[in-house]
């Protein structure tokens, strides 16, 4: 092996134990927290003043829009009807750039094209001040229009997303739109379960295969009524969830106490309201394992911290509703309040049209 192989190595290993060592081993002497959030003592002021002044300016769209997914739909029927929309685009925090999620590349560039040639925003900062929906995501192209927009403007793209079509810190991922909404049961939390893995529309899951005569876990493959379904996540230490594949349920496991726990070969960078949630406080991320490891973490991790985790997810579940009609602090105004922290664009020399 090369000196050359020989440091990738060891680069990609230090940097898988230092991932999973900051997101699933933690010390028992970890503080009380009272607050999911990563900057407690300010969301709250800074959420308020972001529904008095917040402004969007919508640009008309050349068509009727259509979108591959419903939480796509949701969030962009709330945008028009929100009170955040301006008309007059000179008061505008962010310009939202739309187009439905068939639209081709080669099209999308050409939108971009006739904002630079017909008025004068996207110049300004070179689309840093624009952002865009597309649940897929958009990855990087050769046009000059797709690369402005890549580079500069955010994307909203759904969760999990596609691999190398998401950029960390600019992007942001919508909350999963849960396949059914649990009933409000009052179940006591017995704990009857370790981990509770739902795996419908997953034909061949592997980790599954893996757990189904383990009497520690509950494994099932066919959605339940919303009463039983409620049961099942109250009953639960743990919701397991393969990344990439389903996390629908990722929002109700924290409503009704069920810690989520995240199986996945490779650091995420794309959660939900990233820059906003203390995640490794709320959930625990395991690496591809055996089942002995897996019972091993998950047993761990609820001795040492699983009253703090239960209570901190109860108070962020609230982010990962999604309401017809947007209430404070549900999906639709919580990304609104992840758009409003990157309202403070780089300004950008202005250049000629091209």
């Amino acid at each position: 092996m090369s000196v050359t192989s020989y440091s990738l190595f060891f680069f990609f290993r230090f940097f898988f134990f230092f991932f999973f060592s900051a997101f699933y081993v933690h010390s028992k002497s970890l503080p009380h927290l009272s607050s999911p959030y990563l900057s407690p003592t300010t969301i709250s002021p800074n959420y308020h003043h972001m529904l008095k002044s917040f402004k969007i300016f919508i640009y008309p769209p050349d068509e009727d829009l259509a979108f591959d997914s419903r939480a796509e739909s949701l969030f962009y029927a709330s945008l028009q009807n929100s009170p955040f929309v301006t008309h007059n685009a000179e008061e505008a925090h962010l310009f939202f750039v739309p187009f439905s999620s068939s639209l081709s590349t080669r099209s999308i560039a050409r939108v971009i094209r006739r904002l630079r040639l017909d008025l004068p925003y996207w110049n300004r900062t070179l689309g840093a001040d624009h952002f865009y929906l597309s649940c897929a995501g958009l990855g990087f192209e050769s046009d000059r229009n797709i690369v402005e927009l890549k580079k500069n403007s955010v994307q909203i793209s759904c969760f999990p997303a596609s691999d190398g079509k998401f950029i960390p810190h600019k992007d942001i991922s919508l909350p999963p739109l849960a396949n059914s909404r649990a009933a409000n049961a009052q179940a006591n939390k017995t704990t009857s379960f370790l981990g509770y893995f739902r795996h419908t529309g997953v034909k061949e899951s592997t980790l599954a295969k893996k757990l189904v005569n383990d009497p520690d876990f509950l494994i099932e493959s066919e959605l339940s009524d919303q009463l039983t379904y409620a049961e099942r996540l109250a009953s639960s230490k743990f919701c397991l969830f393969e990344y990439g594949v389903d996390v629908s349920g990722i929002g109700e496991a924290l409503r009704f106490g069920c810690v989520p726990a995240v199986i996945t070969d490779r650091p995420i960078q794309d959660l939900p309201f990233m820059d906003m949630l203390r995640w490794q406080e709320i959930a625990v991320f395991v690496p591809v394992v055996g089942v002995k490891e897996l019972k091993r973490v998950l047993v761990r991790t609820w001795g040492d911290r699983h009253e703090q985790m239960i209570r901190l997810g109860a108070k962020a579940s609230q982010h990962f509703v999604w309401n017809e009609l947007p209430q404070l602090f549900d999906s639709f105004q919580t990304v609104m309040y992840e758009l409003w922290l990157r309202r403070h664009s780089i300004r950008y020399p202005r250049r000629e049209s091209e």
